[in-house]
C-alpha cells in the first residue's frame, strides 16, 4: 500500500523548481538571457531545500529548525562546493570587508542569512502555501528523501567542477577551513533536528498582526535593506560605499536589521491574527525587495533591467493568484492534545 501523501510527489517538484528561480533568477543570477544555467544550480538548490523539509517535517520541527538548516545549507554551497567564503579571489569579494580567521566577512554574513531565507525557508513556505493540505507532512516516503540526498550530493559534486573550476580555478580552501564547515553543518544540524523542541501552535503571546499589507511593506523594506548593507553596488568597492574599517558600520547595521525582523516577526506570528495571506504578504515583499535590489545592482544592461522588472511584476502576480486560492488559515503547525504536534500519516 502506498501510503505517501496525494500530491507529495508534485509538491516536491515544486519545490525543487522554485527555489532556485527565487533565489538565483529574481536576483539577476544567471541574467535571463542565461537562464540555462539554472540547470546547473538546480540539483543542489533544489534536492537541497527538498531535503532540508523533509528531514524538519519528520522531526516535526518549526520555522528555527528550518531557518538553521538554511544556514547549515548555506555553509556547503559558500564553503564547500564554491568555497568563496574563504576564496581570496572568486567574486573579489575579500576587498568587502577586513577577513577573519581566513573568512571573507561581510560575504559570510551576507549570504548564510540570504541562504537560509531565499534559499529555503521561502521556498519551502511558498511550496505549503500552494499545498495546504500537506503542509505539516513529508512530501516523500524514505526512498525519496533518500533520492534528494543523493542528487544533493551529485548537485554539489557537479558545482564544484563546473562552477567553481571556471570562477575560481585554482583555488582550493585550506583543510582546515573546510574541516570547519562541516563542523558547522554537524553542529547547526545537531541543533536543529535534535535540540530544538518539536513545534506547537503557541498561545498568544506577542503582538496583534498588523495588516497584511504593512507586513509586505516591512518584508520589502527589510529585504532590499539587507542587501544594500552587505553587497557593494553602485561601483561601491565596499558594502554601502563605505571605506576602510567603516565597513563595520554597514556590517552592524545589517545584524541589527537581521535581528529585528526575526523578533517582529516571530512577535506577529505568535500574537494573533496571523494568516496564510499574512505570509504571503511578508514572503511577497521580501522577494519584491530582493528582485528591485537585483535590477539595482547586478542587471548589467538596460534589457537586463528590463526583463528582471519583468520578472519581479510575474513574481507579483504569481502570488496574487496565491494569495485569491489561500483562506485565513495559519503556517504554524496544528496541535494535538496536550499541545503536541497533531499525528502525521506514515510516510515510511
Amino acid at each position: 500500500m502506498d501510503d505517501r501523501p496525494r500530491g507529495g510527489r508534485r509538491a516536491a517538484l515544486l519545490l525543487a523548481v522554485i527555489t532556485p528561480l527565487i533565489a538565483e533568477l529574481t536576483l539577476g543570477n544567471p541574467p535571463l538571457s542565461q537562464i540555462w544555467l539554472m540547470l546547473l544550480w538546480i540539483p543542489i538548490y533544489g534536492a537541497g531545500t527538498v531535503l532540508i523539509r523533509e528531514l524538519v517535517r519528520r522531526r516535526r520541527g518549526g520555522w528555527p529548525s528550518v531557518l538553521l538548516l538554511g544556514l547549515a545549507y548555506g555553509i556547503v554551497e559558500e564553503g564547500l562546493v564554491l568555497q568563496a567564503l574563504s576564496s581570496p579571489t572568486m567574486y573579489g569579494v575579500a576587498g568587502w570587508a577586513p577577513r577573519f580567521l581566513g573568512l571573507n566577512t561581510a560575504y559570510t554574513e551576507l549570504n548564510l542569512p540570504y541562504h537560509a531565507v531565499f534559499s529555503v525557508a521561502l521556498p519551502i513556505l511558498l511550496t505549503d502555501l500552494a499545498f495546504p493540505a500537506l503542509r505539516d507532512r513529508p512530501y516523500l516516503k524514505r526512498t525519496g528523501l533518500i533520492v534528494a540526498g543523493v542528487v544533493f550530493v551529485l548537485g554539489g559534486l557537479l558545482l564544484r567542477f563546473t562552477v567553481a573550476t571556471s570562477i575560481d580555478p585554482g583555488y582550493q580552501a585550506p583543510a582546515a577551513m573546510l574541516a570547519g564547515c562541516v563542523i558547522a553543518v554537524v553542529l547547526l544540524a545537531v541543533v536543529a533536528l535534535r535540540v530544538l523542541a518539536p513545534a506547537r501552535s503557541p498561545a498568544p503571546a506577542g503582538t496583534q498582526a498588523p495588516g497584511p499589507w504593512v507586513t509586505a511593506g516591512f518584508g520589502l523594506l527589510a529585504g532590499f535593506g539587507y542587501l544594500a548593507l552587505l553587497f557593494p553596488f553602485g561601483g561601491a568597492a565596499q558594502p554601502a560605499f563605505t571605506h576602510g574599517a567603516w565597513v563595520a558600520a554597514p556590517m552592524l547595521g545589517a545584524a541589527v536589521l537581521a535581528t529585528l525582523t526575526w523578533w517582529l516577526v516571530r512577535r506577529w506570528t505568535t500574537g494573533g491574527g496571523w494568516t496564510d495571506r499574512h505570509a504571503i504578504c511578508l514572503a511577497g515583499g521580501a522577494l519584491v525587495g530582493h528582485t528591485a535590489f537585483g535590477v539595482l545592482a547586478n542587471a548589467a544592461t538596460f534589457i537586463d533591467k528590463l526583463e528582471l522588472s519583468a520578472l519581479g511584476l510575474l513574481t507579483v502576480v504569481l502570488l496574487a493568484l496565491l494569495s485569491r486560492r489561500t483562506g485565513t488559515g495559519s503556517i504554524t503547525p496544528p496541535t494535538g492534545r496536550h499541545g503536541r504536534p497533531a499525528a502525521e500519516g506514515s510516510t515510511r
